[in-house]
């Protein structure tokens, strides 16, 4: 147990970056969109994330009232650009890696916890958690980083008309979404990291099989 304190830590980052994996994936605030027409979208700002894009608007609502309009991506929307579409794909594997990664982890923490000292399996367990874990952390790096840089150009998106979104910002911003993406990467290597430093402890009472 005493040689485990490393993985234990692994454990309890990975719980976090998985956590803020599965939000960063929901939070429709990846890209936000200053607009200058206000027409339909009456506060000015738009929401791009990777499932739907959203803005407020004060039409079709009483006086004093706003509602929320959201558009969901579809695969026949072939203008959306191909770092929203990766995103999906590699989060949705992210999460299933950071899962797998877990249940290792806690697989072979709980050999060393319960004193059951079968050395090629914990430390194998340690070891393909690990790998999850940095895989995981590398799916998420790559559109968090792409959508990033689209942020940083202010690129163009050609909505379809039905979206009633303008195609270019005046001014766009990173969402929150971004910012937890980069929290997430960290904390997932840095648990993969920790998994791969597991070393069996060797004494004369080993039983290793």
């Amino acid at each position: 147990v005493s040689t485990s304190h490393l993985q234990l830590a692994a454990f309890t980052l990975g719980t976090v970056g998985w956590i803020l994996c599965t939000i960063s994936m929901g939070t429709v605030e990846w890209r936000v969109w200053h607009v200058d027409n206000t027409t339909i979208i009456s506060s000015g700002i738009a929401w791009v994330g990777i499932w739907k894009v959203c803005f407020i608007s004060y039409l079709h609502v009483s006086p004093g009232y706003k509602e929320q309009f959201c558009h969901k991506f579809s695969g026949y929307d072939s203008p959306i650009p191909h770092e929203i579409y990766a995103a999906q794909g590699l989060l949705l594997i992210a999460m299933l890696l950071g899962l797998l990664g877990l249940t290792a982890t806690i697989f072979a923490l709980r050999n060393v916890y319960m004193g059951i000292t079968h050395k090629t399996l914990i430390t194998r367990f340690f070891l393909v958690g690990g790998f999850f874990y940095i895989f995981a952390g590398l799916c998420i790096l790559i559109p968090v980083s792409w959508n990033f840089y689209s942020v940083a150009y202010n690129q163009s998106i050609a909505f379809p008309p039905s979206y009633y979104m303008p195609s270019s910002p005046v001014a766009q911003e990173a969402g929150a979404a971004i910012p937890m993406g980069i929290v997430a990467v960290i904390l997932l290597l840095l648990s993969g990291t920790f998994s791969l430093s597991y070393r069996f402890p060797v004494t004369a009472n080993t039983i290793t099989k």
